[in-house]
């Protein structure tokens, strides 16, 4: 089934969207990207009028979910804030590391604007260090095209390591494409292997240490690499937010930072 009225709600889905027992989904997935890619075409044409709006709860950020019908599926798409990095100096980076590393979602699109690949890549690779699930959507490609830019797609997928998919959101090109990607993703008929960020052998090593103690507390719940780089980073946003889910799930009350560096 492809991006068709029926499958993705653009008013033929006719129950209400909210938060209560027809919220259900099959699948979850998010959708991250910098400002001014073209995120929110992306999701307005693969949710139609089938979405909802608040804000996060306990922040002033925009909240968007919307969803579409696959195959007989239902499909739940979170709007990420729009943003440039994940290191959590803002409120709206703060909101979308966290949704992604707690919030756990089936699978993440990335999109980036075709236009300025190179910098809109930095994100891309630092959700490649919270999950594998991932979908890089290379958006704005008719513009790239009238600026004589020229793209590799299948070349940036091998390095990448994750499926690449070309598209023109508001034309619609390329959108098929993107559910039926995301779908093999989410059932994993298609298998990730996100490339792995490399630094300095003083931070591996540290890394290489920390490993193990941070997956005795949290097991595959989390990926330990990247909590072991935030806790090298002394991200204590990070830290509090694994320390409270660890009090909540086995009541310990030990800080994870004497248990790992003990």
């Amino acid at each position: 089934m492809g991006l068709t009225n029926q499958s993705t709600g653009s008013g033929a889905i006719k129950e209400r969207f909210g938060r209560g027992q027809n919220n259900r989904a099959d699948y979850v997935v998010a959708l991250a990207g910098n400002p001014n890619t073209g995120k929110s075409t992306v999701f307005n044409a693969l949710t139609g009028l089938n979405q909802h709006t608040g804000n996060w709860p306990g922040k002033t950020v925009l909240l968007a979910e919307g969803r579409y019908i696959h195959q007989g599926l239902i499909y739940k798409l979170i709007d990420l804030p729009g943003t440039y990095s994940l290191m959590a100096n803002s409120v709206e980076e703060q909101v979308a590391r966290d949704y992604l590393c707690f919030g756990r979602p089936d699978a993440t699109v990335v999109v980036l604007d075709a236009t300025c690949l190179e910098r809109n890549l930095n994100l891309a690779l630092q959700v490649m260090e919270i999950t594998t699930r991932l979908i890089v959507c290379v958006n704005l490609v008719d513009e790239a095209r009238r600026k004589k830019i020229q793209i590799d797609y299948r070349a940036l997928a091998a390095r990448l390591g994750v499926p690449v998919v070309p598209t023109a959101a508001r034309n619609g090109l390329g959108l098929e494409h993107l559910i039926k990607t995301v779908s093999g993703v989410v059932t994993g008929r298609i298998e990730t292997k996100p490339y792995v960020v490399r630094y300095s052998k003083e931070i591996e090593n540290a890394v290489c240490r920390l490993e193990p103690k941070i997956k005795q507390l949290v097991g595959e719940t989390f990926n330990a690499r990247w909590l072991a780089l935030r806790l090298l980073d002394r991200d204590e946003t990070v830290i509090d937010a694994v320390e409270n889910w660890l009090a909540r799930k086995d009541g310990l009350r030990t800080g994870i930072k004497e248990v790992v560096l003990a």
